[in-house]
């Protein structure tokens, strides 16, 4: 499920957390750092069943490795101001999960255990999600658990009026037109003002990038580029042209998506892997009415969808990095790597795992899996680009066009303004 951010987070610069670090090396960190205890946060949410799954974790890790472990669920909104004031404060656990985005902040910053050496086989995971835990060829992070976005509709509503999936992007305005004026009392294609990421899509789709790196070490963005703003321009197009969202949703975020599918009244939006599981159990008459489909392409083919996630990650010098790899290792493999997936509707992070679910009968799941192998992109994988979310770049953008404030042109200039200043200025 998507997860709300109760405030927005100003990232501490790297030369200040590297500051921290050097200051408390001495320390070791991680609060009891001797060989029989191992310290692990982990986010808070994910799984609604994770106390009992860590029980068995950590009962097997303890019967292997002779260590006890003590896991911490640590909330989300909370996550990246905890681990900044742990690092200053020394008091830092030995494994940590970590959203791919937050991943090279604290990499860069010193703060985490190159983890390079430990694994055997990094084409085993995901790879858009593997490189956002490498900086200069060292691995900071090992991928666990991943999402990505496709479309999520009622299929009994296009049985109903006789519509198949789109296969294009005309197609699926075309379809979300001919429902709209079939169900009146229905919104045909949410368009939400605050997720970035149902709008990343439609960047890349249409030929833009969100940033790219020159040969020479500079960003450029090319969302205000002909190709970046055609995609934009259909994405908003689809509220302010065509009436197919409501007005509210201008400050809808992925979980109001979420409720508006569940509550039935939204007909099809982009939406969340994890999220069917948590639909169906919230209105269970949605059982067998709802459906996937890949993003389509804007003529053939799938469009790019963010593929997100959580890497695994081992703090530097708490003087437990061995014993936290095994921990990191047992969760990145075997059982409790698919079980984890089964219990909180995410896929894991693993090529294989996550083509057995490309190749399943599900339909509420081998749509998204295709989509994460053939068509996941992630946002760059640099430290700074924690600052191009924290300051809301790109839902600025997009909220400046729904709500009238600034044209097309003008809103993707000021962000791609923005994003290349934020990266150039933090490389």
């Amino acid at each position: 499920m998507a997860r709300r951010r109760a405030h927005k987070y100003v990232p501490l610069p790297a030369a200040t957390l590297a500051l921290a670090l050097a200051a408390t090396a001495c320390g070791g960190g991680g609060g009891d750092t001797s060989a029989d205890s191992l310290q692990v946060w982990i986010m808070e949410g994910t799984n609604p069943d994770a106390t009992a799954f860590f029980d068995a974790v950590n009962d097997t890790f303890t019967g292997q490795a002779g260590i006890d472990v003590d896991v911490e669920f640590v909330p989300w909104a909370d996550a990246q101001d905890k681990i900044s004031t742990a690092i200053a404060g020394g008091t830092t656990p030995d494994v940590i999960e970590l959203g791919t985005t937050f991943t090279p902040e604290f990499a860069d910053a010193g703060a985490l255990h190159d983890l390079s050496g430990y694994i055997d086989d990094p084409s085993r995971f995901q790879q858009e999600m593997y490189e956002m835990g490498v900086i200069d060829d060292a691995a900071y992070g090992v991928p666990w658990y991943a999402s990505i976005r496709s479309i999520i509709y009622r299929r009994d509503i296009f049985a109903e009026h006789g519509q198949e999936e789109p296969q294009n992007w005309d197609e699926l305005r075309r379809t979300a037109l001919d429902l709209a004026e079939a169900e009146e009392g229905m919104i045909a294609f949410p368009v939400p003002g605050s997720a970035q990421y149902s709008v990343m899509p439609w960047i890349w789709g249409g030929g833009g990038e969100v940033a790219v790196q020159e040969d020479d070490g500079t960003w450029t963005s090319t969302v205000n580029s002909a190709e970046g703003r055609a995609g934009v321009e259909f994405f908003t197009g689809l509220a302010l042209e065509d009436g197919l969202s409501t007005t509210g949703a201008v400050n809808w975020n992925e979980i109001d998506v979420m409720e508006s599918l569940a509550d039935e009244q939204a007909i099809m939006a982009i939406s969340n892997s994890s999220n069917p599981k948590a639909i169906i159990e919230s209105n269970p008459d949605l059982e067998d009415k709802l459906g996937v489909f890949v993003l389509p392409g804007q003529e053939s083919g799938y469009t790019d969808s963010f593929a997100g996630g959580s890497l695994l990650s081992v703090f530097e010098g708490t003087g437990n990095e061995e014993a936290g790899w095994q921990y990191v290792d047992l969760l990145t493999s075997g059982e409790y790597f698919e079980r984890w997936g089964q219990e909180s509707g995410f896929f894991p992070a693993g090529v294989a795992e996550i083509e057995a679910y490309a190749d399943s009968e599900d339909p509420l799941v081998r749509p998204f899996a295709t989509q994460l192998l053939e068509a996941g992109r992630s946002t760059p994988a640099v430290p700074a680009w924690s600052r191009v979310e924290a300051e809301g770049v790109i839902v600025g953008m997009h909220q400046d066009i729904l709500n009238g404030n600034a044209t097309v042109e003008e809103a993707t200039d000021s962000a791609a303004e923005a994003i290349e200043r934020i990266l150039n200025e933090g490389s």
